[in-house]
């Protein structure tokens, strides 16, 4: 396959254009040499400026720039954030800021939002974006229950989770080719993701057991993300929340099966409800 390509692009351009295409090509990292169908040919990469992401081996910093490019696109579609340096963004970022060193990826440079919306909800894209609603602000009991939450978003950013669920909507959509997927596909499919599709029990799951390692070592009492999903699953009408994180039977049985195999918990920061409504009563 990769000796007819060459062939092809010979026949055109000629040898020296040849040792430019191919050096342009492996700067790229484009693997031609796959046999699988592509949107676009060769020539709109190099000639067009269209970029595309191998999803299987995307590196941190296209992750990053691809969570940044999908930020942007919310917020053009609507999204509400408190701005940067408002009193409740620096509360959230204080409480990201603490757990993030205890994740499994320190170094992405997270970026935790607070949405102006009252409905009960958060989610994660990628390459490290975070978003907290005001109203999930509001329902937390106490800052360990918030913590939790937040824990938990970073596990599914940290599980890579949303990168596997663009790659398999690329892949039902035939937009996977053997060069990638173009980024502003990928873009617009991380935006209905966050705002539409749920996660799967797995990565909830996953995301849990990862946001419950963080918030622990992190020293928040892990019950606080316990006591949250138990309050929301006990709730008449189900939150926006647990729309977009499916919230299984055994969900809180598992949770609090992990707190019971801490023999002597050491983690009990954040428990103290007073203090936590009189500090979002000043935020929000």
């Amino acid at each position: 396959m990769q000796l007819t390509v060459i062939a092809k692009i010979k026949k055109y351009v000629g040898h020296r254009w040849l040792y430019g295409l191919m050096a342009t090509v492996t700067a790229f990292g484009i693997t031609i040499a796959t046999p699988q169908a592509s949107q676009a040919g060769l020539f709109d990469i190099l000639f067009n400026g269209i970029q595309y992401i191998q999803l299987s081996n995307m590196s941190d910093r296209q992750e990053v720039n691809l969570g940044q490019q999908i930020d942007a696109q919310l917020r053009r579609q609507g999204l509400r954030v408190y701005s940067d340096n408002s009193a409740v963004d620096n509360y959230v970022d204080a409480i990201g800021a603490r757990l993030v060193p205890h994740s499994d990826r320190p170094n992405i440079p997270f970026n935790f939002q607070v949405v102006r919306d009252n409905s009960v909800n958060a989610f994660a894209t990628v390459g490290g974006q975070v978003y907290i609603h005001e109203g999930l602000i509001r329902e937390a009991d106490n800052e360990a229950e918030l913590a939790g939450v937040i824990a938990h978003e970073i596990g599914h950013i940290t599980g890579r989770h949303a990168i596997e669920q663009m790659k398999q909507v690329a892949i039902q959509r035939g937009i996977l080719g053997a060069i990638g997927a173009d980024q502003q596909l990928l873009v617009n499919i991380g935006v209905e993701l966050a705002l539409n599709l749920p996660n799967s029990r797995a990565d909830e799951r996953d995301a849990d057991r990862r946001g419950f390692d963080t918030m622990g070592q992190a020293g928040y009492d892990q019950r606080g993300l316990r006591d949250f999903m138990q309050k929301l699953a006990a709730s008449g009408s189900p939150p926006e929340f647990l729309s977009t994180h499916p919230n299984p039977s055994n969900r809180v049985q598992y949770l609090s099966e992990w707190l019971n195999e801490e023999a002597t918990p050491t983690a009990t920061a954040g428990m103290d409800s007073s203090a936590y409504q009189a500090q979002v009563r000043q935020l929000l």
